[in-house]
């Protein structure tokens, strides 16, 4: 296994260098990235007042607020409730529509009178209603700016959350309606503030026992089933945040024993059955949410995970997937059960299925990735052509993936997941082997898969109401711009003729384009829409940075696999993919 250290230089260790391939003339190694450079950015990016964290603690009520004040009128509360169903719930699959929908429509026609468990589920409903929206789609139905609407409905949830007493809750509703309020957070949120709340909520959720079988087991078979899928929900989601912040304090470990939840419909989890029901052969209105959750379960027991969020417990996978009855533990034998159980009898006509097929092949594609960024040699000239061309292809597949993910319309109201999870580990493992291998086979395949997904993610995108808009200085946007076209410069350099790639082009563009904005900025001078009106360009470089656009568009990468380890772990190009966690998540887009 090959590992990574920092290297301690004039910079007290916190920059990371690449050893081999990025040498300047003069055979001295130059620092790929300064971790302090990134955590600057972070600090940067998120200390103007309206995107400050210090409200997330929940220190202060806000004075002279009726709560009842803040619910939408009746109609919007029934409209927020159905965007939810269609946008949120078959994601995530937290709340049981047959049991819950008689109680909003008795709560929306009195709301003074609604539990507080109750009203704090509601107002996280609204928030993550509004969350799955464009900024095109919230004006449209609330006549007023998404950021606006969601802040609003956040202020309620925390109001709401206060008066449950959340942090010393037993209450599955009340650590639903906190799971979901955080979710919602994450575009206008410094990740390191919300991996500190989501943990707490990990641990109000372990507190509850939903963590554990034994528990869970004893209680009906409703309350378990949603127990279980509360828990893989949180866990996931702290997983991914994890990868913005440090990837040990990842849950997804196989400490813990709570059952992957049932591929089974609402309609089939009664209040009034004792045993839980049969798994349906056929699809589910749980396939997405299930499908996640089976992945997850083998990723968390895998040695490539492990190795990158907690060394020490690798040695152990084996027995431990033994132990938990995962049979499948070979990655071809159980991508086939995945193939066959999952996604055999999917439609891809069916938005939910579609998203459910290539989610999937996506995950699987990353897990062979991460497995082989484990099992490489640690030297690129140790390595033979045939597995640097292995990792090209498991780089290539996820962005294939993604793409595939990005491009249809009818699966938009789905695109608030889909945009938590922008492949930029894919981006980074071929922008540098394009660098070192300009001309190899798979080169020409790189750079169009590439293109495809800037064309997919970054094309027309709104940033209207982005508070980031009069920053033309965006420091993320360079480092995703740097890597392209470094390995751009590469290909020019060597032998032979070749057309420039799309996504090439588009970088070019918009860096003009940010040029353009910040010397108008100086000036005080208005600004063209584009340097070429006629001509589609990459998103502005305000949206390649999350703060309260329609989505963030490239965070990197599935919640189970922090490519990003800050302890001695595995490396990427000896110490390419060692540098702070933060910076692997650095890439988003418009908001999320």
């Amino acid at each position: 296994m090959n590992r990574t250290t920092p290297h301690a230089d004039d910079d007290n260790g916190d920059s990371y260098h690449d050893n081999h391939g990025d040498s300047d003339d003069t055979g001295s190694s130059s620092p790929i990235l300064r971790q302090r450079e990134v955590v600057k950015a972070w600090d940067e990016l998120y200390d103007d007042q309206l995107n400050r964290s210090e409200h997330l603690l929940f220190c202060s009520r806000s004075a002279g607020i009726e709560l009842s004040t803040l619910h939408p009128p009746q109609a919007q509360i029934f409209k927020l409730w159905q965007i939810y169903l269609e946008n949120v719930d078959p994601m995530l699959k937290l709340t049981h529509t047959p049991t819950l929908q008689p109680r909003i429509i008795d709560a929306a026609s009195d709301l003074t009178s609604i539990p507080p468990n109750t009203e704090a589920l509601m107002f996280a409903i609204y928030c993550m209603a509004v969350f799955s929206l464009t900024q095109n789609q919230c004006q449209n139905m609330f006549g007023t700016p998404r950021g606006d609407v969601i802040r609003g409905y956040q202020l309620g949830a925390r109001e709401a959350l206060l008066n449950c007493r959340f942090l010393k809750t037993s209450d599955r509703e009340c650590l639903t309606a906190l799971h979901l309020y955080l979710i919602s957070l994450k575009s206008q949120t410094d990740p390191r503030s919300l991996a500190s709340m989501l943990s707490t909520a990990v641990r109000i959720a372990q507190r509850m026992g939903i963590d554990s079988e034994a528990v869970n087991s004893k209680h009906p078979a409703l309350e378990a089933e949603l127990r279980r899928r509360l828990w893989w929900s949180l866990v996931l989601f702290d997983s991914r945040i994890a990868e913005l912040t440090d990837p040990r304090l990842a849950t997804l470990l196989p400490t813990w024993d709570c059952k992957v939840p049932l591929s089974v419909n609402d309609s089939a989890l009664r209040k009034d059955i004792k045993n839980p029901p049969v798994e349906f052969e056929i699809t589910s209105e749980a396939l997405f949410a299930v499908t996640r959750c089976r992945i997850g379960n083998y990723i968390r027991h895998s040695a490539s995970h492990l190795d990158f969020v907690n060394p020490s417990m690798k040695y152990f996978a084996e027995k431990s997937m033994l132990a938990h009855g995962l049979e499948h533990h070979d990655l071809a034998t159980f991508e086939a059960m995945i193939e066959t159980r999952c996604l055999a009898r999917c439609d891809a006509q069916n938005p939910l299925h579609f998203m459910t097929i290539w989610w999937t092949r996506y995950s699987l594609a990353k897990i062979r990735f991460a497995n082989y960024l484990s099992t490489r040699a640690p030297e690129p000239e140790e390595e033979a052509t045939e597995q640097r061309d292995e990792g090209l292809r498991h780089a290539c597949n996820m962005l294939e993936c993604d793409t595939a993910l990005m491009q249809p319309s009818k699966i938009t109201g789905y695109r608030w997941l889909i945009y938590l999870h922008f492949p930029f580990p894919a981006y980074v493992h071929l922008a540098r082997d394009l660098k070192q291998r300009p001309l190899s086979d798979h080169a020409s395949r790189a750079w169009e898969v590439m293109s495809a997904n800037c064309e997919a993610r970054f094309m027309g995108l709104e940033h209207k109401d982005n508070p980031m808009e009069n920053r033309p200085n965006n420091p993320f946007f360079s480092i995703f711009a740097g890597l392209i076209l470094q390995a751009w410069a590469a290909r020019e350099a060597a032998p032979g003729q070749s057309e420039t790639p799309t996504i090439v082009a588009r970088i070019k563009q918009r860096m003009d384009h940010m040029e353009e904005r910040a010397a108008a900025l100086r000036d005080q001078l208005p600004v063209t829409e584009d340097i070429n009106p006629n001509a589609p360009v990459l998103a502005d470089q305000d949206s390649l940075y999350p703060l309260h656009g329609q989505y963030d568009q490239m965070n990197m990468g599935m919640e189970p696999f922090p490519i990003a380890p800050t302890h001695d772990s595995i490396g990427f190009e000896s110490t390419q993919w060692n540098w702070s966690a933060p910076n692997w998540s650095a890439m988003p887009g418009q908001g999320w």
